[in-house]
């Protein structure tokens, strides 16, 4: 399972995925961030298309094309904003994970990208994030044979030695 999981510092608006992941707001509108680098990236057809959905709950996630990117799909979720750990960020960010991973596989997609979500603006404690991410989605790979990549594409190296430590942290967890 760990093999098919990849972590990556690289722009992931130049991924030839089948879907790669956007750190959404609520109203799909763009923003700073990979938000912003996506939008710009993929071209106007894309905010068009985030406007016809109207908008995504917190740990929701919804699908759109991929425009003028190399992906050819988009899924947008929204994570949690930070407020200290006690009002429920933690399962919110799990959802995120999890709901897109779903919905690439409700679309029979067999490979996917996520950034590192709720970690810039939204303030989620990085190497924590990393740990949610990396549980969430082994879990979810161990039920599933039809995923075929997975990919951590971190903005930096210190966001890739995050995803790195809790991927080993899990294989050890797991018997290796």
């Amino acid at each position: 399972m760990p093999e098919r999981i990849e972590i990556i510092v690289a722009d992931i608006t130049t991924l030839e995925v089948d879907a790669i992941v956007n750190a959404a707001n609520r109203a799909l509108r763009g923003g700073g961030g990979v938000d912003g680098a996506i939008h710009r990236a993929a071209g106007p057809k894309l905010l068009e298309a985030c406007i016809e959905i109207g908008g995504c709950e917190t740990g929701e996630a919804v699908i759109t094309p991929g425009f003028a990117l190399p992906a050819r799909h988009v899924i947008h979720t929204v994570g949690p904003i930070w407020r200290g750990g006690d009002a429920g960020e933690e399962r919110l960010l799990a959802a995120c994970y999890r709901n897109a991973f779903v919905l690439a596989r409700t679309h029979d997609l067999r490979s996917i990208a996520y950034p590192s979500i709720s970690t810039g603006a939204y303030g989620f404690p990085a190497a924590r994030a990393a740990e949610i991410a990396v549980n969430t989605l082994v879990e979810l790979l161990h039920g599933d044979s039809e995923m075929e990549r997975v990919i951590f594409c971190c903005f930096d190296e210190a966001a890739r030695d995050h995803h790195a430590r809790a991927l080993a942290a899990t294989s050890q967890g797991k018997g290796g």
